[in-house]
């Protein structure tokens, strides 16, 4: 299973971790990932999803599941 948000795909970030004498390791930044059911009342279905928190709290704004996908549909037509 990939370590990625299942609605908006974030995934983790690479980077360079600089000290002060410059030295560079690698680096990696990782998604605030949960699991998560989620009711979408359109079609009375519990789906089991794991979100990034930043999804979770769009979710809660935007008030169910299909509405969500219907206004950011934009993201998945790209993938």
């Amino acid at each position: 299973m990939a370590r990625s948000c299942d609605l908006t795909g974030k995934k983790r970030l690479v980077g360079n971790k600089v000290s002060h004498a410059k030295n560079r390791t690698k680096m990696t930044q990782k998604p605030n990932l949960q699991s998560k059911k989620v009711f979408d009342p359109e079609t009375g279905k519990t789906i089991r999803l794991r979100l990034s928190t930043s999804a979770i709290r769009t979710l809660d704004k935007v008030g169910s599941l299909s509405k969500f996908l219907r206004k950011y549909r934009h993201m998945f037509e790209a993938r």
